[in-house]
């Protein structure tokens, strides 16, 4: 049996194939337009990428530097290498970094590769201050729907990058770097949660182990971490076996693991619920009128509020033209689902931003010029970190391609301007503020472009000076700033010397530079309290330069030291009647127990006492004036007044 087709047949089949044909030449004529369009996206977002890192870098290197309070978190760090445990002094257990985070990724790092400490931190720095800027495009990208079909133009990082002290800061040493990099990073993150069609248990329990390390990060990141924790429990869960109730409990404690095994270990450990610096600088205290001239500080020489005004306005427009923006809706279901959206996120780092810095605003901000603002800006600018371009913009009319190009045009012209623009030019002068552009003042006292390494400090004044009183006096003793800050004075041990010397004491400010250019054997502390308990637990003077408003009398220090209390051996600026009630002052079971807290061996019940106490220890203060803290204590003065 054979198959025949007929004459119609054939014709009817060759005007299908040809319109088959036709059809699918359509297609890949129309397929052709929309694949160049992909490939200019994602080729444009990378370049993006890989311009606004490769400025950064450059404006970084460029002002590359380690602040004194940088060579800080290296004495820590030089100790946990000799394995005298995370201290600065080793006779003393103060916790003198604020970001404990940061110590240990300096002291990993310095161990992996043996290399030379300054070099260590200030690749390190620089590197998480570059990823900063990766993290915070990829989630915005994502934030605005990927690269399909529009262009992704850098825009809010610009800002950061452009403004001198997120560059100063990019290689202090510093943890500002690391702030950044893990609030990138938990902004993409989160992004990715937000808009993932099925949310896996492994991915999230990541999230929230990102999210519980905060604290550990900077302890004022706790109120990001707890936000974006609060959403993350609240939310509706993934499908788990054990059921939602057992996947909120295993969120818990996975975000919980690390910081509260670490604040157990450091209340038991250093005698304190937080770091050391927080009791030094009275973290909890109020300074609104000092904060407000730290904000306007960083606003107003570089016009900051121009590119966050610009800005705003283009996100919104961005968002309402595509219809983004999404509202909870009255009821707790709809409550709960909004919590896991872009809006939800984005609400979330915007709250985050204005809250922290409404509290560095609380707290009289710092003596760093822009310093303790940059973590707050770059939260307020992730939203814009890039700002998305139709491609249909092009090829018909859309009122929010206007906006958003004037933005676009806006912002880099506003970021030349900043990038070239010096806010403090007073130099090694410190102004009646105390704030300070710190790179420049450290340049100008060293003679250094590029003051990283601890000897380049050597050329601060006193410095050398210093390093040669200790080697000129083997027998220890404590080495004083004179009262004219010029040269140092010796305060010798009593008789009889013991072998190898009663060691030395240095006094100083300036506890990086001082503390990296002598061994770890010359116990260095400040009259501010950093790495000093008895200054840190000492009241706050109500007019003093902000950051640096404790300053502990010496002679506290001369019995502390256990140094010679009489002239002639004693500096004649001393007065022996004020050491003496200094002895007294100091005999408090208050102020003993806070001192024996830090200095006795660390047993096991000592731990025990110490984890008791921490809350009561970080609440008490001392006067430092030797006869009014005897007065407060209750004890009888050596010497006391005559009756009026």
């Amino acid at each position: 049996m054979s198959l025949s087709i007929s004459p119609d047949e054939k014709v009817v089949a060759e005007r299908e194939t040809t319109e088959d044909e036709r059809l699918r030449g359509d297609d890949l004529e129309s397929a052709r337009p929309a694949a160049r369009s992909a490939v200019l996206s994602r080729a444009t977002f990378v370049g993006g990428i890989v311009l606004t890192v490769a400025l950064f870098a450059v404006g970084a290197w460029q002002r590359r530097w380690i602040a004194d309070d940088g060579l800080i978190v290296l004495r820590t760090v030089r100790n946990l290498l000799a394995g005298h445990g995370p201290v600065f002094n080793m006779d003393e257990r103060v916790e003198t970094n604020t970001s404990t985070a940061w110590t240990y990724v300096v002291w990993f790092f310095s161990w992996l590769t043996q290399a030379r400490l300054e070099y260590v931190v200030l690749a390190v720095a620089l590197a998480v201050s570059l990823l900063a800027m990766v993290f915070a495009m990829l989630g915005t990208a994502r934030l605005w729907g990927g690269t399909t079909g529009q262009l992704l133009i850098p825009a809010g990082v610009l800002v950061y990058i452009a403004l001198p002290p997120a560059r100063d800061y990019a290689t202090s040493g510093l943890e500002s770097g690391l702030v950044i990099c893990w609030v990138g990073l938990l902004w993409w993150l989160m992004i990715r949660w937000s808009q993932a069609a099925v949310v896996r248990v492994p991915g999230l329990l990541g999230l929230v182990f990102l999210a519980g390390l905060a604290p550990l990060v900077r302890p004022e990141a706790a109120l990001i971490g707890v936000l974006a924790l609060a959403m993350i429990f609240l939310s509706p869960m993934p499908r788990f076996r054990f059921g939602p109730v057992v996947l909120r409990a295993l969120i818990v404690v996975v975000a919980g693991l690390v910081p509260v095994a670490y604040q157990i270990w450091r209340m038991g450990y250093y005698g304190l619920p937080y770091p050391n610096t927080a009791v030094a600088k009275d973290a909890g205290g109020a300074k609104w009128s000092q904060g407000l001239a730290y904000l306007w500080d960083l606003v107003g020489p570089y016009y900051l509020w121009v590119p966050l005004l610009v800005l705003l306005i283009a996100g919104v427009a961005a968002a309402v033209s595509r219809g983004a923006l999404s509202k909870p809706t009255w009821s707790v279901a709809g409550a709960r689902a909004w919590l896991r959206s872009p809006s939800a996120v984005v609400t979330m780092v915007l709250v985050s931003g204005v809250l922290l810095t409404v509290y560095a605003v609380r707290v009289g901000g710092d003596f760093m010029h822009g310093r303790m603002l940059l973590t707050q800006l770059f939260l307020l600018l992730l939203p814009v970190a890039v700002v998305p371009i139709p491609m249909r913009a092009f090829r018909a009319r859309d009122w929010s391609f206007a906006v958003l190009l004037v933005a676009l045009l806006g912002t880099a012209g506003w970021s030349l301007y900043a990038a070239s623009t010096t806010a403090i030019t007073t130099g090694t002068k410190i102004s009646s503020s105390g704030i300070v552009d710190e790179r420049i003042y450290y340049v100008l006292n060293t003679g250094h472009d590029h003051p990283i390494r601890a000897e380049d400090y050597l050329d601060y004044p006193r410095m050398r000076a210093m390093v040669r009183d200790i080697a000129d006096n083997p027998n220890g003793g404590l080495l004083l700033n004179s009262p004219s800050f010029t040269f140092w004075y010796l305060d010798p041990p009593p008789q009889p010397i013991p072998e190898g010397g009663a060691g030395h004491t240095v006094y100083f400010l300036n506890l990086g530079m001082t503390s990296m250019n002598v061994p770890l054997s010359v116990r260095v502390i400040d009259p501010m309290g950093l790495a000093y308990p008895l200054a840190a637990h000492s009241d706050r003077l109500a007019d003093g330069r902000i950051g640096h408003d404790k300053a502990l009398y010496p002679d506290w220090v001369v019995v502390d030291s256990g140094m010679v209390d009489i002239h002639p051996w004693m500096p004649w600026y001393l007065d022996e009647e004020w050491v003496t009630q200094a002895r007294t002052a100091m005999s408090c079971p208050q102020t003993q127990a806070l001192l024996i807290s830090t200095r006795d061996p660390l047993t096991f019940d000592r731990f025990k006492h110490n984890l008791r106490n921490a809350f009561d220890f970080a609440k008490y203060r001392i006067d430092r004036v030797p006869r009014y803290e005897i007065q407060r204590c209750g004890l009888v003065d050596p010497y006391p007044q005559p009756p009026r």
